[in-house]
């Protein structure tokens, strides 16, 4: 038999302090709004991305993304399938305006 011995990490996210935009990401195979909400409010983030990694042209092994942009103010932003490129420079814009608001 093959033992494996795991350490618990700590949470350098919720950590973070200062005026910065915290952002999360939640790959979900269930309740995906609802499980990435409670991520949101438990690491205390600003945003979160969260992804159904259920779809079968989107999340891990394809090369395209369906995403969910949730706020800690309750802002909820689908955006459609898109490449991972893109999705990155839409989540970067997001967080580009998040930073703006807070006077960043």
């Amino acid at each position: 038999p093959v033992s494996v011995t795991m350490a618990q990490n700590p949470d350098i996210l919720a950590g973070i302090e200062g005026p910065a935009v915290r952002e999360g990401f939640a790959a979900e195979s269930q309740d995906l709004l609802e499980n990435a909400r409670g991520k949101l409010l438990a690491k205390r983030l600003d945003m979160i991305v969260a992804n159904d990694i259920t779809e079968a042209d989107s999340g891990f092994g394809v090369d395209t993304n369906r995403a969910v942009i949730l706020t800690a103010d309750g802002e909820v932003q689908r955006l459609p399938l898109t490449s991972k490129q893109e999705l990155a420079h839409r989540v970067l814009e997001f967080v580009e305006g998040l930073l703006t608001a807070k006077g960043g």
